[in-house]
C-alpha cells in the first residue's frame, strides 16, 4: 500500500556471495529499525535528509536475518550506496525453522499459508508488537482463543487491533507460522498466521 504523503525509499539490495547486502539509496543520517527478519517491504530504517524522514524498506529480492552483532542497529551517516546491513540468508532459513517470514505476495504462494490461516481483516501496515521493545503480540507455539491480539493495523496513522476470531475459524488454533514481516504493508484477505488445530 502505498502512502502519498509519506516518503520512502527502496534500499539497494544485491546478492554478494551468499548473503544479502542492503545498501543506503541516499546520503543522510540512517536511524535503523529494530528488526528481527528482513523480507520485501520490511521496514529497515529512516534515512534523514535535510531534516526531513524518509523510511526505507527492503525491495522485492533478499530474505534473511541481520548478521553479526548489534553494529545495524547504530544511527550513522552514510553516504550513498554504503552498507546497512548484511543478510545471512542459508543460516537464518535454518534458524528460522518453522517461522517463515515473508513479504506480501511471497507469502500467499507459501507452503505454510495452504491449509488454515488468519487473514487480514483489512490493509494497512503490519506490526507484530505494540512497541519494539514489548514482546510480539503472538510467536510460532502459542495458542489463541477468540479475541486475542494477533497485532496491530496501521491505516492512515491510525492504529487498529487485530483480534483473532471470525467465521471459518476455530475456537482455539496454534500458531504454525508467522507469513508477513514486521513493518510490511498487507492487504485485505493476505494471509497473516499460518495455523493449526
Amino acid at each position: 500500500m502505498t502512502r502519498v504523503h509519506e516518503p520512502t525509499l527502496t534500499v539497494l539490495m544485491r546478492k554478494e556471495g551468499d548473503e544479502w547486502v542492503l545498501r543506503s539509496p541516499a546520503p543522510g543520517w540512517y536511524v535503523p529499525s529494530p528488526i528481527i527478519a528482513v523480507a520485501r517491504g520490511a521496514t529497515i530504517g529512516e534515512l534523514e535528509v535535510l531534516g526531513r524522514r524518509i523510511r526505507l524498506v527492503a525491495g522485492p529480492d533478499g530474505t534473511g536475518l541481520p548478521r553479526g552483532n548489534i553494529e545495524h542497529l547504530t544511527p550513522r551517516f552514510v553516504a550513498y550506496g554504503d552498507v546497512l546491513l548484511q543478510l545471512d540468508t542459508a543460516a537464518s532459513l535454518q534458524r528460522l525453522g518453522d517461522v517463515l517470514v515473508r513479504g506480501n505476495e511471497e507469502a500467499a504462494e507459501s507452503p505454510a499459508a495452504a491449509g488454515l490461516v488468519f487473514r487480514a481483516p483489512t490493509s494497512g501496515r503490519f506490526y507484530g508488537r505494540a512497541t519494539p521493545e514489548k514482546p510480539p503480540f503472538v510467536a510460532v507455539g502459542d495458542e489463541l482463543g477468540q479475541g486475542a491480539t494477533v497485532c496491530l493495523l496501521e491505516v492512515m496513522k491510525t492504529f487498529h487491533r487485530v483480534t483473532y476470531g471470525g467465521p471459518g475459524l476455530p475456537e482455539r488454533a496454534r500458531v504454525r507460522a508467522i507469513l508477513i514481516a514486521d513493518g510490511a504493508d498487507v492487504t485485505a484477505g493476505e494471509p497473516l498466521l499460518a495455523l493449526e488445530t
